[in-house]
């Protein structure tokens, strides 16, 4: 009998999207993973040592923050800011790679290897792998290597190895699948710290269980500060990992409006944006399906955003799903207006927003502004803008911005 070239699982779907889609010498690796994260994700001991954690090394719970003077900006309802910007390494990726780090210890994996595209989720994978003493391999696209350059020095100051990636656009698609064959080839030995909620089961629902305090605490302090839950909830959406965090606890929350927004780079065309909820089609990518962006038919599109970790041409199937069920809806912010937010939220409330956050911002604020003055909305401002000051330095001093 010819040997099958992947295995697909039924299990691990939201709706139609999702799966595991994958070689066989993988898919024994992502059930033993599956297995260890389920049994130990509501264990009693594993759950007090990531709260601890969470408490005392990463900050939390995150700020809900009234922002009063971009309230007034957008004329309309009350704007409150989820500060996971304010997370130790600056951004909501240390939830996610302290709890799959815990993980690995205990399936005893002490190689592990992630991909970045921002570099957010590279320093907290490092930084992670610096607090429980693993070695720690960072694949990287060439091009996001130099436009987060600073990252990519915080990365190698924390212990990691940074390999970047030429093949391809040289970003993070061509990250995750570098990342991807390393894990197939050293399997026995290596854990993947997959870094948004992509990827092929137990991977969307592993990363949504550890970025989900984004909401819960959202809801908490929302509810303590108005009395009521918020009439939207608004994040960015590239793989969608602080989307799906800030998403969850609200899902059956019917009342709560849901809005991601995705990258509008500077067009509609493929290759111009990197929203595939918005311009694309389902479809399977790196081990999994959901709406992915293609040019030429079947082909794969280049995508392009100003916000590298946004710059990739898919999306998590829960996001697909919430999509198609029309729980959520989906819009995008060009490359301009996440840089007009970019310069609002720092000059309005002395906030220097990551790029991909201003995305955020730019959808929040069109939103408030056609809302009344008694509504409510939160906007998870996932990461600071630090990475990205030199680029917006760049930026100016070449005429390129308007």
């Amino acid at each position: 009998m010819e040997k099958k070239s992947r295995v697909e699982k039924r299990d691990g779907f939201f709706g139609d999207f999702g799966g595991s889609i994958v070689p066989p010498e993988l898919a024994d690796v992502l059930e033993e993973l599956k297995e260890a994260f389920y049994e130990i994700k509501d264990n009693p001991d594993f759950k007090e040592e990531l709260a601890y954690l969470f408490k005392d090394y990463v900050g939390k719970p995150s700020p809900l923050y009234f922002a009063e003077s971009l309230t007034k900006e957008a004329g309309g309802a009350k704007i409150y800011l989820k500060r996971e910007d304010l997370n130790h390494t600056g951004a909501h990726k240390i939830n996610n790679c302290i709890g799959q780090a815990l993980l690995a210890r205990k399936m005893g994996k002490k190689r592990i290897i992630a991909e970045t595209g921002a570099g957010q989720h590279g320093v907290a994978t490092a930084t992670a792998c610096a607090l429980f003493d693993m070695d720690c391999i960072i694949y990287m696209g060439e091009v996001d290597t130099k436009r987060q350059a600073l990252n990519v020095f915080r990365m190698e100051l924390l212990g990691a190895e940074v390999k970047p990636v030429t093949a391809g656009d040289g970003t993070l698609k061509d990250a995750v699948d570098e990342a991807l064959k390393d894990f197939v080839q050293n399997a026995d030995d290596t854990f993947y710290m997959l870094g948004s909620a992509v990827g092929p089961d137990p991977y969307p629902t592993m990363v949504k269980e550890f970025q989900s305090v984004i909401g819960k605490e959202a809801k908490s302090q929302i509810l303590e500060k108005e009395g009521k839950l918020p009439d939207y909830i608004i994040a960015c959406v590239g793989g969608g990992s602080n989307a799906i965090g800030l998403f969850a606890p609200f899902i059956e929350d019917k009342e709560v409006n849901i809005l991601g927004i995705e990258p509008g780079g500077t067009g509609d065309k493929p290759g111009q944006n990197a929203a595939p909820l918005t311009y694309g089609k389902p479809g399977e990518l790196h081990g999994f399906k959901s709406y992915v962006l293609y040019e030429d038919g079947d082909v794969i599109s280049h995508t392009h955003s100003i916000a590298a970790g946004l710059d990739y041409p898919g999306v998590g199937p829960e996001h697909s799903f919430l999509k198609d069920s029309g729980r959520a809806k989906y819009t995008t912010a060009s490359d301009q207006e996440a840089l007009d937010a970019f310069h609002l939220l720092s000059e309005k409330e002395g906030i220097i927003p990551a790029l991909e956050s201003a995305h955020a911002i730019a959808g929040g604020m069109k939103v408030a502004a056609d809302l009344d003055k008694d509504q409510v909305v939160i906007i998870n401002l996932s990461g600071r803008g630090d990475k990205d000051v030199a680029q917006i330095k760049e930026l100016h001093e070449n005429g390129k911005l308007k």
